[in-house]
């Protein structure tokens, strides 16, 4: 790392990317079992008083604001079980420097919160949404509850949020029956869907490069239902999906194409776990402890000292599909999606 960089220089590594968005993970529990990210069983979940607070979380943004992160997302486990998250929400909705505030929910808990994350704040939701069938969905979450997470996007539509998206994981073998369901309910609903590559993040260690189902045939597969996608320019390099948008005006769709298409150059993303763990690549096997830092009573300077650690560590590219690859200890729901 070079020396005497100045203390509001942004959070730049050695390749040139610069970081300017932090995801949040505010717990590591879920209400539901998704195979492509937790066990069904014996899962061990962090103590409460391992997980960060409200309070050091506003702490963690405030120094990281200093230094150019202005877009933040909040993420789990499933966020909404942590209990009174709408407090958070506003808090970081007041953060002078805040450009950008979103989360990602299963909306199973959309119903009853979507009102006063919205009285918060909140104006921009992701809600996983894999299918549209009650038996696929038991056999993807194990668990039962379509019904409710259709009831809590009708709820945050009812509410007036400004930007809902769907998310779909797409898995080969398995999601082709869905894609253009979800595509269809997306256009109907006015909502944007977009769909992702299965990774290798899975609690099981199931996942094989067999597994998925790419962007290419995802896009094939909607073109044959529904006509030509138009591809959308990027206004922001670093965003993960390629967009398009329908031919004969029926909405957008991306794609989030991490095994296919890594789109690791401009990756501008860092991570801090529930219990306060910075992560600089989803697929890092390093962490970086923010919460001991923040409980000894670290500085802003300090926090950012440790965070500028960590991007100065970060690989060129995830790997997957090499032979330098190294699969992450850590299953989704405990790095924060």
């Amino acid at each position: 790392m070079q020396k005497h960089t100045p203390a509001n220089a942004p959070l730049t590594d050695l390749l040139g990317r610069t970081h300017t968005s932090l995801r949040i993970s505010v717990t590591d529990r879920c209400n539901i079992r998704c195979f492509y990210c937790m066990p069904e069983k014996g899962v061990v979940f962090r103590p409460h008083d391992e997980i960060l607070t409200f309070e050091e979380i506003c702490r963690f943004v405030r120094a990281v604001l200093q230094v150019g992160v202005n877009k933040f997302r909040i993420t789990g486990g499933e966020p909404l079980v942590r209990s009174n998250l709408p407090e958070l929400v506003k808090q970081l909705n007041q953060m002078p420097g805040v450009a950008d505030l979103a989360l990602t929910t299963n909306g199973i808990l959309l119903r009853d919160q979507a009102a006063a994350l919205h009285a918060a704040g909140l104006r921009r939701l992701n809600i996983s949404l894999d299918t549209l069938r009650e038996e696929m969905f038991q056999k993807i979450t194990r668990r039962e509850g379509l019904d409710r997470v259709l009831d809590g996007i009708a709820a945050a539509q009812t509410c007036g949020f400004e930007k809902i998206r769907l998310n779909a994981i797409a898995i080969r073998g398995f999601s082709e029956d869905d894609v253009v369901p979800l595509g269809r309910f997306a256009r109907e609903q006015n909502l944007e869907l977009r769909f992702i590559e299965f990774m290798p993040l899975d609690a099981d260690g199931a996942w094989k490069s067999d597994d998925v189902l790419t962007g290419a045939m995802l896009r094939q597969l909607l073109e044959a239902a529904f006509g030509r996608l138009e591809p959308v320019p990027r206004t922001d390099p670093a965003q993960p999906a390629v967009d398009y948008q329908f031919a004969d005006g029926g909405g957008r769709i991306g794609f989030i194409n991490p095994v296919s298409t890594p789109f690791c150059s401009t990756c501008n993303r860092l991570r801090i776990t529930a219990e306060g763990q910075v992560r600089n690549c989803l697929f890092s096997t390093a962490e970086w402890d923010a919460r001991a830092k923040l409980r000894q009573g670290a500085s802003g300077v300090e926090l950012i000292q440790l965070v500028r650690e960590c991007v100065a560590a970060k690989a060129p590219a995830h790997g997957i599909g090499t032979s330098e690859f190294v699969r992450p200890e850590r299953a989704m729901y405990q790095i924060g999606g």
